[in-house]
């Protein structure tokens, strides 16, 4: 049954890693809903302990993803970086957006995790986020620059401190560093390739050394492995469909369907955590 459930929320993440709905909550109420792992159900602290660590593990899978899906691009970037102006200016932006938030997260994680790691604050912060996002997509918002070679290192800057308000769990990082990138001036294509590229060195830095914490910490179990490879395999399947549709998606549309998916999906879970001991932390 837990290979079951590992496929679930290998699916559940792929999805919500990328699109600006946030991973954590959907993860949150899906790994309390199926109780997983079922293996340890006897014991609460140690089950949530391991999906904090299964967590971690399948976004492996979402890191991949964007890996692969830009990865002709990165590969010529790479050939061109050491010649072309252009290349080195947009590599320098993404590590000046990339900063804040490593910075930051490196200094208050476990601090912020703590305190806001919870049903309610989740709840309230997927809610918050809807509204801020219906409130962006009032207007037209075509932004001045529609191409991620465009974005200064003031606009970088920008999406780097949106970025920051992204390590309170249930923001989102791809919906705090899109919405960051609209309010500096992108258009909604720009401003979601840019925080895709972003995802590489952000997530994919975050995620390596959270799992470095859980290996040193003995947290992963050689016969848990499979359960998380599994659960790492789906999520880098989904994930890399989800980019390719959201891709799409914002050629076309605003993101006023999230925004107001955020604010239903946060109720839910406000209702739930008040009215029952399902997601109790």
């Amino acid at each position: 049954m837990d290979y079951f459930l590992s496929v679930i929320l290998g699916i559940i993440e792929g999805i919500t890693e990328f699109l600006p709905i946030s991973s954590t909550g959907h993860l949150l109420v899906a790994s309390a809903f199926f109780s997983f792992p079922q293996f340890l159900a006897a014991t609460p602290d140690a089950q949530l302990r391991f999906r904090d660590t299964f967590d971690i593990f399948i976004q492996i899978g979402a890191v991949l993803a964007v890996l692969v899906y830009y990865g002709r691009s990165l590969i010529q970037q790479a050939q061109k970086l050491p010649s072309d102006r252009t290349v080195q200016r947009f590599w320098a932006n993404l590590l000046i957006a990339f900063v804040p938030a490593a910075v930051i997260g490196l200094l208050a994680l476990k601090r912020i995790e703590g305190a806001l790691d919870k049903p309610i604050p989740i709840a309230m912060a997927l809610i918050l986020g809807g509204i801020v996002f219906l409130l962006v997509e009032r207007g037209e918002n075509k932004g001045s620059v529609h191409d991620i070679y465009q974005v200064t290192t003031m606009q970088a800057l920008g999406v780097g401190a949106a970025q920051v308000v992204s390590l309170i769990p249930g923001v989102s990082r791809s919906g705090a560093s899109i919405v960051g990138g609209m309010l500096v001036g992108m258009d909604r294509l720009t401003a979601t390739t840019f925080s895709f590229y972003l995802f590489i060195p952000t997530l994919g830095a975050a995620t390596l050394y959270k799992l470095y914490q859980a290996l040193r910490d003995k947290e992963v179990a050689a016969a848990q492995l499979p359960l998380f490879a599994v659960g790492a395999a789906v999520s880098f399947i989904v994930a890399y469909l989800s980019i390719v549709w959201l891709l799409r998606y914002v050629s076309t549309h605003s993101f006023r369907a999230f925004g107001v998916y955020r604010i239903v999906a946060g109720v839910v879970i406000l209702v739930l955590a008040l009215s029952t001991s399902l997601l109790a932390h």
